[in-house]
């Protein structure tokens, strides 16, 4: 038997922060995860597989738009008309009730455990291996109680859970979306356990498989490295299973880093940025960071953070790639006397404080729904406080600079 585990395809999510690009390219990362739901179906009917489980937040919305879902309802229709099992779950994202799903009515389709029940619906292979799926959907978009208890026993049959899910977290307050133990999962002994959920691949157990696929197109730099499924293989006899990653997400993301250690002119800079860059293999998304930047001069660190920069750098790249994020901070290179580094450290310990920075954002925060999330978001603040850094690194280099002239 064989069968495909995928999760998060987040249809019609947004992808915020990239509207400097052009139209065309910010309409090929729109339909990014489109053409990842077409390649996940591709390989399914190329490997011709008995079962396609889907793990939640398929739409990035309980409600999603109506091309989104005739969109999916035509995927779905490729391998119901193969007759290839779809067994199918809601998440947090799209929460969803039965009815409003356009999904046409089939033996192959089936949307398990509506009302947040779980439920246990059982199904045969072409050459009658039996097999059961056991899962949930969320009908609101947050679930506080541990559903595994409420799993049945494994029986004779292969068995897999299919639930979307996180980690419990000793923080009550974060377990809102039915949180478990790995512990409690294993005992149940299912086969293969399919969650979905958390967007990066993650596999928390082997014996048994309890495996997080991740989404299956990166939609922002946290979110790098290759995105698809997992093509899963399981050998009748033994009930043996073994699983492999497929990649599909036309769209990779990916983090690189440039090392400055001394001053540098805006020309070598920009080819040392694009020598850094032309190492992808297929259409990649660059989030640069350059180190050592209190080398570079103000209106060096103003060019780099220039959108149409960017856009000039990507010019210069292989297969449509894009630069589409810098970011600055300072590296130990430049070396301090003693009084500089404590006057360095007291200036961060001053700025940084959680109260200063609060009352820095109040008015921002309060004028844009949009901005009092960023203020909240830890990778927004470590930015934020990277950047001052770099600031107060280079003021403090123009006066070491100017007392040594003297």
């Amino acid at each position: 038997m064989k069968f495909i585990h995928f999760a998060d395809a987040h249809l019609d999510s947004p992808f915020r922060g990239l509207s400097f690009l052009p139209s065309k390219e910010f309409n090929q990362i729109y339909q990014a995860a489109d053409q990842s739901l077409i390649r996940i179906v591709d390989l399914a009917l190329a490997e011709k597989v008995d079962l396609v489980l889907i793990a939640g937040d398929t739409f990035d919305s309980a409600k999603p738009s109506p091309r989104s879902q005739l969109f999916f309802a035509e995927q779905i229709k490729r391998l119901t008309d193969a007759q290839i099992q779809v067994v199918m779950i809601f998440g947090n994202h799209d929460h969803m009730r039965r009815e409003d799903l356009l999904v046409n009515q089939s033996p192959y389709f089936k949307l398990l455990g509506a009302d947040e029940v779980v439920e246990k619906a059982s199904f045969k292979t072409k050459d009658n291996f039996n097999y059961d799926v056991v899962g949930f959907s969320y009908l609101n978009n947050h679930i506080t109680e541990d559903k595994i208890p409420d799993f049945p026993e494994k029986g004779q049959n292969y068995t897999f859970g299919l639930m979307h899910a996180q980690e419990k977290e000793t923080d009550s307050r974060k377990n809102v979306y039915a949180p478990f133990t790995v512990a409690e999962v294993q005992a149940l002994n299912y086969d293969y356990f399919a969650l979905g959920h958390i967007h990066a691949r993650r596999n928390l157990s082997e014996k048994p498989w309890i495996v997080y696929s991740g989404n299956i197109q990166g939609r922002h730099i946290n979110e790098m490295g290759a995105k698809g499924c997992y093509l899963g293989v399981i050998d009748e006899s033994t009930k043996k299973t073994s699983i492999e990653f497929k990649a599909t997400g036309p769209i990779l993301w990916q983090g690189v880093q440039v090392e400055l250690d001394a001053p540098i002119s805006k020309a070598d800079l920009q080819n040392r940025i694009i020598a850094s860059l032309n190492n992808a293999e297929q259409k990649t998304y660059f989030s640069l960071t350059i180190a050592g930047a209190q080398f570079m001069t103000e209106e060096e660190q103003e060019l780099i953070q220039d959108t149409d920069f960017w856009q000039n750098i990507s010019q210069n790249l292989s297969f449509d790639s894009q630069l589409v994020d810098v970011r600055l901070k300072i590296s130990s290179n430049l070396e301090l006397n003693e009084n500089d580094q404590q006057a360095f450290e007291q200036a961060k310990s001053e700025i940084f404080k959680n109260d200063e920075f609060d009352q820095i954002v109040s008015d921002w925060k309060k004028k844009d729904p949009l901005s009092a999330q960023l203020a909240e978001d830890p990778a927004f603040i470590d930015a934020v406080k990277q950047l001052t850094e770099v600031k107060l690194m280079g003021k403090l280099k123009g006066i070491t600079d100017e007392t040594e002239t003297n």
